[in-house]
């Protein structure tokens, strides 16, 4: 065999693998395609979210407004009692685990939909430790904690977690279970 002949032998071979090639790589992107009503779909999507933003803002104004009440009712009663920081919603750990089917401890901000180990931490860190204290926290106080966690962190949407954390508080445990079936992740 002679220089030229084995020269255009690799050479149909490696065309040979070529074609064979695009043919597997055109099965497979055809297979991976898949047919859709994009724009349906996102129609629908854009109305749920709107509706969840929609109802994420009534939320929390009823917590603002229950907020500021509970600020003055606070200020009124530590003119006239010394026990003003005693809690009036005493925790129910039995109440709770009937609602959600396991054990919760009391000022454990992992209930809050949205908060993880890594960020109760944070939160901790932070000097927010109770439901008390993040149910008082605004939003931009959240995004604060958060922002300082990274990137990572930063995509988290604090938005409804002072409201959760009231609902801990005061042992609204139907009511909290209630919103997070119906909101988890933002999706109904």
């Amino acid at each position: 065999m002679d220089f030229e002949t084995l020269t255009i032998w690799h050479f149909l071979i490696l065309a040979l693998i070529a074609i064979i090639a695009a043919i597997i790589g055109y099965s497979f992107g055809k297979k991976a395609t898949i047919t859709v009503d994009d724009s349906s779909e996102l129609k629908k999507l854009i109305e749920k979210n709107t509706q969840l933003k929609l109802d994420l803002e009534a939320c929390q104004k009823n917590v603002d407004s229950s907020n500021s009440i509970s600020e003055k009712a606070a200020a009124l009663s530590t003119l006239s009692n010394s026990k003003a920081s005693a809690n009036p919603f005493l925790f129910d750990a039995a109440a709770a685990k009937s609602i959600f089917g396991k054990t919760v401890k009391q000022d454990d901000l992992k209930i809050v939909e949205g908060i993880g180990p890594k960020i109760e931490g944070m939160f901790q860190e932070s000097g927010i430790k109770t439901w008390k204290a993040l149910a008082n926290a605004t939003v931009s106080d959240c995004q604060k904690v958060l922002d300082k966690g990274g990137k990572r962190y930063q995509i988290h949407d604090p938005a409804s977690w002072p409201m959760q954390a009231k609902m801990c508080y005061e042992g609204k445990w139907e009511e909290l279970s209630k919103w997070q079936h119906e909101h988890k992740h933002g999706k109904l």
